[in-house]
Order: C-alpha cells, then sequence, then structure tokens
C-alpha cells in the first residue's frame, strides 16, 4: 500500500500536467513566430481555428509594406491569418526569398494540419505564384490569389529600361536586377538560368499546381500581361482553373481590394478553395 499512494500521486500529477499543457490558450491575436533564424523569418498570425490563409506583402523585394489592416480584415471573415515577412534582395539573392515562403509553408502547414491559400501582392505575388507553381505547387498551397503579381521580373526589368518607363517602372527594373545579383544582357548563362528561374511560368506544370486567380488594374505599373503570360502557360499544361482579372483605375498590389466588389470578390475564391 505504501508503495501504491506515491505511484497514484504521480500519476495524478502527471495527468494534471498534462491536462494543463492541453488547456493552455492560444497566443493572442498578432503574435508573432518565426519560422527561421534570420530575424526576417517571421510571421505573425490573426484569428484562430479557421482556414490557413498566408499573406506575402509586396515592395519590390526591397522593402515592406504594412498588411497588418487586411491581416485582421481576413481573419475577421473566419480565417486564420499568417501575414509573412521573407529575406529582402538587400539581405540575400535570389532563390532565398522562394526558400522563405516554402518554409514559411511547412511551419503554416505543421502549426495548422492542412495546406494554407496564399494571398500576395506585387512581389509578394511573385512568391506566392511561384510557391504555387514550383514543383508539384499544389501539394502545398491550396489556392493562390495574386495582386499585381510580378510574375515576369525579366519583364518588368525590359519594361523599366524604356524610354518612356515610369519611375515606378525604373525603380522595379534595379529591384529586379538586385533581386537576381546580376545584369540578364551581360551575365552569362549562369545570371540568364537565375533570371529564368524568376520566372513563374518556368515552372507551370499544369493540374499539379495551385488552383490561381490573378488581378490588375487597367492602368498597373505591373500590366496584365505578367498574369495573362502565365495563365496562357497553365492553361495550356492543363491547370483548369486560372483566372485573370483586370479592375479599372490605376491601383497597385493591396489597393485593388478597394476596387468595387473586389475584396468580396476575393474573399469568396477563397472561401470556396478552402
Amino acid at each position: 500500500m505504501r508503495r501504491t499512494l506515491p505511484a497514484l500521486a504521480l500519476c495524478v500529477a502527471l495527468l494534471s500536467s498534462s491536462a494543463a499543457v492541453q488547456a493552455a490558450p492560444e497566443p493572442p491575436p498578432g503574435t508573432t513566430f518565426s519560422y527561421g533564424g534570420h530575424p526576417r523569418q517571421t510571421l505573425t498570425v490573426y484569428g484562430d481555428g479557421g482556414p490557413a490563409l498566408l499573406i506575402l506583402h509586396g515592395g519590390s523585394w526591397v522593402r515592406d509594406t504594412d498588411w497588418s489592416g487586411w491581416a485582421r480584415w481576413f481573419a475577421g471573415q473566419g480565417f486564420t491569418v499568417y501575414d509573412t515577412d521573407y529575406r529582402l534582395a538587400t539581405d540575400a539573392a535570389w532563390p532565398a526569398q522562394r526558400d522563405d515562403v516554402l518554409a514559411a509553408l511547412r511551419w503554416v502547414e505543421r502549426r495548422s494540419g492542412e495546406r494554407p491559400l496564399v494571398l500576395g501582392s506585387s512581389a509578394g505575388g511573385h512568391l506566392a505564384l511561384s510557391a504555387g507553381a514550383y514543383g508539384a505547387g499544389g501539394t502545398r498551397v491550396r489556392g493562390v490569389v495574386a495582386l499585381s503579381p510580378v510574375a515576369s521580373p525579366h519583364r518588368a526589368w525590359v519594361d523599366g529600361g524604356r524610354p518612356a518607363a515610369s519611375s515606378a517602372q525604373r525603380g522595379l527594373r534595379r529591384s529586379a536586377q538586385l533581386l537576381a545579383g546580376c545584369s540578364p544582357d551581360r551575365g552569362g548563362q549562369r545570371c540568364w538560368n537565375r533570371w529564368a528561374d524568376l520566372a513563374a511560368k518556368s515552372h507551370a506544370s499544369g493540374p499539379d499546381d495551385a488552383p490561381m486567380l490573378l488581378a490588375h488594374s487597367a492602368g498597373d505599373f505591373v500590366p496584365v500581361a505578367h498574369s495573362a503570360e502565365l495563365a496562357g502557360a497553365q492553361s495550356r499544361l492543363g491547370l483548369t482553373d486560372v483566372t485573370v482579372r483586370t479592375v479599372r483605375g490605376s491601383g497597385h498590389g493591396g489597393p485593388l481590394l478597394s476596387a468595387p466588389a473586389m475584396a468580396q470578390n476575393v474573399l469568396r475564391w477563397l472561401q470556396e478553395h478552402s
């Protein structure tokens, strides 16, 4: 009996400890986690229990843009949102950025138990499409919404070198070259291979890739040709769930969500693909 009582006490203590761990509350909304060792390899979580949605900000691969407002809005619509940061072109050259997104996706899948949806804006749209089309993208991504995606950084580099290029296009050209780490017109075969790898269409594999909703404005400085080219390649390879939309105005990236009915259309698409 003397041996039995301590044993029972130990069992009770272990069960109580286990229950305490299981009952531990979820971190409050807006909690930031690390998915890697670099200071920029972080994601901030909003919402809990809904379908996983990973957001990738724009900024021409060289700066941050604030998506916390829209992250909270999507969380309010029932998603668990992962507002994700990644190494910039000033931190590391390509493919470090794609590697970061793939690592973040693995982190989210381990936490949520499901393939996430991804929403990316501008340069973040490029990264979202890269994740959704790299290898068998559909095995890691449930669906991609890309707003003004720079689907072809080489096209952006060419457009930014034209005499009539806007300041935004010229800036994007410089950022694309920094991302690639070389100039495509004098970098040799190794350089050109990196520019080819940057293009989302280079990795298109049709039905093995994630469904895609691609959107630009009519006056977007990243023209709809970026998305039309990718959608054409995916369609030819057999991806049937790929849509390109053009909205009025000259908005770019996140501001497209403020176009009439656009936020609701994006929300509906994400819900349908959850």
